[in-house]
């Protein structure tokens, strides 16, 4: 909390949304488009972004800006100082290998899911996930745990706030489609997903809960479409992903 205007630095504020405004589906920006995004004029936009290029944060080809991979120094060292990764990736590690899957555990971000750990068995998805990897909260089985365990009223401002573009044509798009599949999520304990971040994945999701049962965060696995039906991903992963939850339930305070 500032106890005073003066604690606030505007400048940091500033670069920190200009580097916010990168994104898997927008690597590239001109300082026209960083302005767009953060509704900051075009020469603070153009300051900020030569700044991250002096400092080796960011490519400039005399047009476009994109984040070098430095720009990974400030989120993995906020991630390294968490104990969750640290606590969750034998569990993930050993669950892989148990039901041949990928395997992953994400905290909530405001509309977003941030993965905080993995273990990758088989790529069922076009786009590579790794710690720091950022999907739509409300279109993964991931978010829609961690939205159902919030208060209805702080789930429902965060689906309206989000961006609902359908990614595939099984999307679900309304607010209103949305907030009753979280209510069934939270009255059946785990979510799935039939294709509607990426054509061909379906996943599964239960919450990580503290030794006081709250949520804390999820954990998925995530399946290639072309076996039987996502009715049956609850038969096949649900109780080895009870298992795990019982497990990091005893050990985390």
């Amino acid at each position: 909390m500032l106890n005073k205007p003066t604690d606030f630095v505007a400048s940091l504020a500033k670069g920190l949304k200009v580097i916010e405004a990168f994104r898997a589906e927008r690597p590239r920006l001109a300082v026209v488009d960083v302005a767009k995004a953060t509704g900051l004029d075009r020469a603070t936009a153009r300051r900020c972004l030569l700044t991250l290029n002096a400092l080796g944060y960011a490519d400039y080809d005399g047009k476009f800006f994109s984040l070098t991979p430095r720009i990974l120094r400030l989120g993995m060292g906020a991630l390294a100082t968490l104990p969750l990764p640290q606590i969750v990736q034998p569990w993930l590690d050993q669950l892989s290998e148990q039901i041949g899957q990928s395997t992953s555990v994400a905290i909530l971000d405001e509309t977003e899911v941030v993965y905080i750990a993995r273990a990758a068995q088989k790529r069922v998805m076009a786009v590579g996930l790794m710690p720091g990897s950022r999907l739509p909260a409300h279109a993964t089985s991931l978010g829609r745990v961690l939205l159902a365990a919030l208060p209805m009223n702080e789930a429902r401002a965060l689906v309206e706030r989000a961006d609902l573009t359908p990614r595939t044509v099984r999307s679900l798009t309304t607010p209103a489609e949305i907030m009753a599949e979280l209510a069934r999520v939270r009255e059946q304990g785990h979510a799935i997903i039939d294709q509607e971040v990426e054509i061909g994945l379906r996943s599964i999701a239960v919450p990580v809960l503290d030794a006081r049962g709250r949520t804390v965060a999820a954990l998925n696995t995530g399946v290639a479409a072309v076996q039987a039906g996502p009715e049956d991903l609850a038969r096949d992963y649900l109780p080895a992903l009870l298992k795990v939850q019982e497990g990091l339930r005893r050990v985390l305070h």
